[in-house]
């Protein structure tokens, strides 16, 4: 096949506010087994929106941004039902950045001869596709960034920061998360910045600026994380997928403890997740057992055992139409760094 032909159908994201999961949400809490732990994972965040002194974090891993749920993190900045964000690069970069500069993922399939997609440098997710020249651009386009800015560290916040002001001049699409953040002042650290599209175009522009460069610095993201949670009265964990975003949140209860400041356990947290606990893959650890590590308070806590983006919207569409965050003022974190 042509790459035309294989790349002809867009992933289309799905609008949570376009339905009502109520019902289905609310018969799920009379089922048994996973239904009903969806059912209190969308209860347990709608606590947290509904906690006037919570900080919710959102944590991102593996793709469900360029599975279709996209639109679903944007609605949540947009709606105030987020205040920080800690993602891997690639869901940043690679998927939403990506795509606000006018490119698209396509459905694809998982049965193909992925020889015969490098023939037509076409990259795989499972069952979607990316061009990989369009790919380039996006790391072309980060190398521009970086060339304007002073040569120093940074950190991912930072940078992202400036990623999201690029967009307000430049986006060639409506609802993005990098700009919405940007623009509603959430927020967004990748401490594994390096690992995605964006690792591509900061290389490139080290090699062409060896003495004064642009650089990543993930222990000041660490810091800047930590500084929001000594700053929020309580937090609240929703964690899609595990990985170094779900350790690295949850790590600010213990890094706050080192540097003499003691504060609360992150009081709510949901994860989403399907991987195993017993041979670590479940990033370490359930929810109940970082509280051994004094990470996660066990009262309003939940484990859902799911591919996200079969439970992701019906959750959050659920917390749309049942949540106060229309009442809730916006924490607006990116504020405290100047």
């Amino acid at each position: 096949m042509k790459k035309k032909e294989l790349l002809k159908e867009t992933v289309k994201h799905i609008d949570i506010k376009s339905f009502d999961s109520t019902k289905i949400i609310d018969s799920m809490k009379d089922m048994s087994f996973s239904s009903r732990e969806i059912a209190r994972a969308s209860e347990i965040l709608k606590k947290m929106i509904d906690d006037k002194d919570c900080t919710v974090i959102l944590t991102l891993a593996g793709s469900t941004s360029a599975a279709g749920c996209m639109q679903v993190y944007v609605d949540m900045v947009k709606n105030k039902m987020v205040d920080a964000i800690v993602a891997t690069g690639a869901s940043i970069v690679d998927m939403d950045f990506f795509e606000a500069l006018g490119f698209k993922h396509y459905k694809g399939s998982q049965f193909v001869d992925d020889k015969k997609l490098r023939e037509n440098y076409i990259d795989r997710i499972y069952d979607t596709f990316i061009d990989e020249e369009e790919l380039q651009k996006c790391d072309d386009t980060i190398k521009k960034i970086a060339d304007k800015l002073e040569p120093r560290p940074y950190s991912s916040r930072e940078f992202i920061k400036y990623m999201g002001n690029h967009l307000t001049q430049h986006s060639k699409k409506k609802d993005s998360l990098v700009q919405a953040a940007f623009e509603n002042n959430v927020p967004i650290f990748c401490p594994a910045f390096s690992d995605s599209s964006a690792g591509f175009g900061l290389v490139k522009h080290q090699v062409e600026n060896k003495d004064k460069h642009v650089s990543i610095d993930s222990v000041k993201d660490f810091r800047e994380l930590t500084e929001i949670k000594m700053k929020a009265k309580t937090t609240g964990l929703f964690i899609i997928g595990g990985g170094v975003p779900k350790n690295f949140a949850q790590d600010t209860v213990v890094c706050a403890e080192v540097l003499g400041k003691e504060v609360s356990m992150h009081k709510y947290a949901v994860q989403i997740t399907v991987a195993d606990v017993r041979d670590g893959a479940c990033s370490s650890s359930t929810l109940k057992e970082a509280s051994s590590w004094g990470k996660v308070d066990t009262v309003y806590e939940q484990m859902v055992y799911a591919e996200a983006t079969s439970v992701l919207p019906l959750i959050i569409s659920y917390v749309y139409h049942n949540s106060e965050w229309k009442k809730r003022e916006p924490q607006e974190w990116s504020k405290i760094y100047g």
